[in-house]
């Protein structure tokens, strides 16, 4: 899509796009292309070759997300306690969220701290949980129609060390924290900090909201939302470690559409399934087509300020403390450390076999950007033994 109409989308929008969007649409364009260059591979036994372009690796290429969020979910995996995890999701009303559009560093920013802190405090509260919980937050801000829905999705243990250290403060088997209390306070916190960035003029308008730089322009369009609840979702805890690594690895590394979905692209747009959650849970599964400059427009809504952290961790998954509280958290569960497995002596293959044999593919030539392979081998790879 991006390749078919990109070039068209750029000249109708220019001056319109910012340069990490203009960034993600090259990339995407140029994923496994020539245009970053490859290897060719062939099969040690029948010498069947194939070419292989290179990966654009943006983290908005739906197509090169798949090996970071394996490669990461690897590494989480000693961070896992024996212990139930909760789902938690903060979402911004709809008046907020059209301020976060404008200002997406700032308050994705406010966001993440606004959500973590709620959680954090009503945790240590020795009204409800009184301890000092651990939390993998990740950002979200689309809905499944690819609209501009921001929202944190969390993953919580089921409990905390005590304030004093010195024992784990397990949750209820299906409760964690009240959500109207985490509404609440999620409210107030960000509310009081989004408008102290007003007050500084560190936000910006543009457009049909210019008028919100006006103080009271801005304390009218945010008074609906004070009265508002703000639904915090909390689901009960996965069936276990390995659930819970099953269910990040669906949302840690996702970008706005997985190719997954895409059912067609052609001259009427493209087609897409999508869920609508105003319907019954039998009947959400839709079909929706869109212009295909529609389509890439609510793509592009999605790409994230250059740098900013989608992932992050608080509490006692914080930082440089991450290692000693977990080591403390399992000393206090009485669980056995993680198993470190040694690193093998040689990396796992990640060629896939060969098509014709199902034998192993060495690489037998590289050739760098914007240059094609010189042509098929004139020898098969049995009889290159000092092949790079």
């Amino acid at each position: 899509m991006f390749r078919a109409a990109g070039p068209g989308y750029r000249v109708a929008h220019a001056g319109h796009l910012s340069q990490q969007q203009l960034k993600v649409m090259s990339a995407i364009e140029n994923c496994r292309t020539a245009a970053l260059g490859g290897h060719v591979e062939a099969c040690e036994d029948c010498g069947q070759w194939r070419i292989a372009y290179n990966s654009c690796r943006n983290r908005h290429c739906p197509k090169c997300q798949g090996a970071a969020a394996r490669t990461w979910l690897a590494e989480r995996e000693a961070d896992l306690l024996p212990v139930g995890y909760f789902h938690v999701v903060f979402t911004l009303p709809t008046e907020v969220a059209d301020v976060a559009f404008q200002n997406k560093a700032l308050v994705y920013d406010l966001l993440f701290r606004a959500a973590s802190e709620t959680m954090l405090t009503i945790a240590a509260d020795p009204q409800h949980l009184g301890a000092r919980i651990g939390i993998t937050a990740v950002l979200h801000t689309w809905g499944s129609a690819m609209t501009h829905h921001p929202h944190v999705h969390m993953i919580v243990p089921g409990g905390g060390i005590a304030l004093d250290g010195k024992r784990w403060v397990s949750s209820r088997p299906a409760f964690l924290l009240p959500v109207k209390v985490l509404g609440k306070l999620f409210r107030r916190l960000f509310l009081t900090r989004l408008l102290t960035l007003h007050d500084a003029g560190r936000l910006a308008f543009f457009g049909s909201m210019a008028h919100l730089a006006e103080r009271r322009a801005f304390l009218r369009h945010l008074a609906p939302v004070r009265k508002k609840r703000w639904v915090v979702y909390v689901k009960p805890p996965f069936a276990g470690p390995e659930a819970v690594l099953a269910y990040l690895s669906r949302y840690t590394h996702r970008v706005a559409i997985s190719n997954r979905r895409l059912i067609c692209f052609d001259e009427n747009g493209v087609t897409f399934r999508y869920k609508d959650y105003r319907r019954p849970d039998a009947d959400r599964q839709r079909v929706m087509t869109l212009a295909t400059n529609e389509f890439i427009r609510r793509f592009l809504l999605h790409v994230l300020p250059r740098g900013f952290h989608r992932i992050r961790h608080y509490g006692l998954l914080a930082g440089g403390s991450r290692k000693d509280c977990l080591a403390l958290a399992r000393q206090l569960l009485a669980a056995a450390p993680p198993v470190t497995n040694d690193p093998p002596a040689e990396p796992d293959d990640f060629r896939p076999p060969c098509p014709c044999c199902g034998g192993r593919m060495i690489v037998i030539e590289v050739f760098e950007r914007c240059r094609q392979p010189r042509g098929p081998p004139s020898q098969t790879a049995k009889n290159r033994e000092n092949a790079p």
